[in-house]
């Protein structure tokens, strides 16, 4: 089949739905597909099949920075589906009215649409935009043969928005992680790892606190904080103040190829977001990895992914429980050692050819 992926965002990210796209194109080119990529305003070069559609402005939404598109040429669009005849159109939703719109729009008849919905809203203001936005495309929506959520919060949240959907999880490459080498960081014998965006919501400032509490008992501790962002110079200065340099290290910006080994070399991987979270990518990727046990926090798209072990959540803004929590994974190998078995036998149900396979039906299933 001739897949045609459709993004409003850039490529040049490496976020969640970025990943989810990327994984799924790679995955799918190597089942003898051929997948295009039909994205705004991107630089890549490195990914065969890539058309920049649109320019885009940046923008924060739900938390994040992202991009969104200027209205995109009508003409260009209607040239390249004419030219390509893509079997399946995949679009990521939410999307905007001015790239994914038009090119639904432009179609050919033969072209079936499928759409992914990623997004849970951080707030008020995020849920009211999300709102509008699906009456402004309610009209090629009603064009999709098929939407998907990734979470059942993704589809609860679809719902109120008057969009039905299944439910297709999002994926993780458990080959490529599992082979990840684990970096030797901190001095600590108890290695805590956190991996984000420095953003309010990602609760990078809650871990910090209760890691606070937890040097009072604890020492032999260290916390490495992978990611950049706008909070990063004030967590940095947060720790000076609060004298714990001799346990916390800024990575800053780390690479995708290079985020696995971090995630391995951590008998804590913590992300402790306060909300906002569809699903929970980075989890996956953490246990794919091999960190000793994934502690999320409790917010509805972590717990989606590790509802079924309750001692893996955590609330962010309870200190001296997520303090004591900490701890008590450091005293209990035996614990680490349970959650761990447990978390390596989850995330197998969202390996790349389980959920890659089930994709490639729904594909099928349009075409008949």
């Amino acid at each position: 089949m001739k897949i045609g992926f459709v993004l409003d965002d850039s490529l040049d990210s490496s976020d969640g739905v970025q990943q989810y796209v990327l994984g799924l194109g790679e995955w799918l080119t190597s089942q003898g597909h051929e997948v295009h990529y039909l994205v705004g305003e991107t630089k890549r070069t490195d990914i065969p099949h890539i058309h920049s559609l649109s320019h885009n402005i940046a923008v924060r939404f739900n938390g994040n920075r992202m991009s969104i598109p200027k209205p995109a040429p009508r003409q260009p669009l209607a040239d390249l589906l004419s030219k390509e005849r893509f079997d399946v159109l995949h679009v990521q939703m939410p999307y905007s009215p001015w790239l994914a719109g038009r090119i639904m729009a432009a179609a050919p008849p033969a072209t079936k649409i499928i759409g992914t919905f990623h997004i849970l809203p951080y707030g008020s203001l995020q849920y009211w935009s999300a709102r509008a936005l699906s009456w402004w495309t309610r009209g090629s929506t009603a064009l999709m043969q098929q939407i998907l959520s990734v979470s059942e919060p993704a589809q609860e949240f679809a719902h109120q928005l008057g969009i039905q959907s299944d439910i297709l999880p999002n994926v993780v490459d458990l080959k490529r992680f599992a082979q990840a080498k684990p970096v030797k960081n901190g001095k600590g014998q108890f290695k805590i790892v956190f991996l984000g965006r420095l953003v309010e919501r990602k609760g990078c400032s809650e871990l910090l606190q209760a890691l606070e509490v937890l040097v009072k008992t604890t020492e032999d501790v260290h916390l490495t904080i992978c990611g950049t962002g706008p909070q990063k110079e004030a967590l940095e200065t947060w720790v000076k103040e609060h004298s714990l340099s001799g346990y916390v290290t800024f990575t800053g910006y780390i690479a995708e190829g290079a985020k696995a080994g971090y995630l391995a070399s951590a008998d804590v991987a913590v992300f402790p977001s306060l909300g906002g979270e569809s699903f929970g990518i980075v989890l996956l990727e953490a246990m794919a990895a091999g960190s000793g046990v994934v502690l999320g926090g409790n917010n509805p798209g972590y717990a989606s992914v590790l509802g079924s072990l309750p001692r893996a959540l955590i609330n962010p803004k309870d200190t001296p429980a997520f303090a004591r929590q900490l701890k008590r994974l450091h005293d209990d190998p035996k614990l680490r050692d349970k959650l761990h078995t447990q978390q390596q036998a989850l995330v197998r149900r969202y390996d790349i050819n389980t959920i890659g396979k089930k994709l490639v039906s729904y594909y099928k299933e349009l075409k008949r």
